[in-house]
């Protein structure tokens, strides 16, 4: 009885702390989208042209890893509210830029930062082997879930990768909190 509590104890650590990552991830989410009214993969999108510089869409998704199709998506969201803009190369007509306005700049300036920012900078000062044993353990956490064939991009981020804004949302008529 008292080896069977044990396990159910450890069974719950384990399924409240993946709550808690998940809990953490939305709660991020919702307060980028409240405060900067973008997502994640946004957000990502604006600095990835914010530090990079201009840039054709295939480069993005590659700098970004998401395919070009998602990135495309994300990119006309973001042309809608004035983000971004998109410039034909002078050089070669079939190119298309991908270029942060103003507007883009100041918004990812005052943003918060991104929860995968936080995580990058604490997972990089962990010792390789810890690193290693996250890896692994989170691997197989996704196996036991039978998670291990979903596609998923490297985003701390909920709900679809090139979803629209809740603002975008609203202005067609629809919260995308409702059910």
């Amino acid at each position: 009885m008292e080896l069977k509590k044990f396990k159910m104890n450890r069974i719950d650590e384990v399924l409240i702390s993946l709550r808690r990552v998940t809990r953490a991830i939305d709660l991020h989410s919702k307060h980028l989208m409240k405060t900067a009214g973008l997502t994640a993969p946004q957000m990502l999108i604006l600095q990835t042209l914010r530090d990079q510089g201009d840039a054709i869409i295939s480069d993005v998704a590659n700098q970004v890893s998401l395919s070009q199709a998602t990135v495309t998506s994300i990119l006309d969201r973001l042309e809608k509210r004035g983000l971004v803009m998109r410039e034909r190369s002078r050089q070669d007509k079939r190119k298309v830029f991908a270029c942060l306005t103003d507007t883009g700049n100041n918004l990812i300036r005052n943003a918060p930062m991104p929860l995968q920012d936080y995580f990058i900078r604490q997972f990089s000062d962990l010792q390789e082997w810890e690193q290693t044993q996250i890896i692994s353990a989170l691997q197989r956490v996704a196996h036991m879930m039978d998670a291990q064939h979903i596609d998923a991009a490297p985003l701390l981020d909920v709900g679809a990768i090139d979803r629209q804004s809740e603002e975008e949302g609203r202005t067609f008529g629809f919260n995308n909190n409702e059910k």
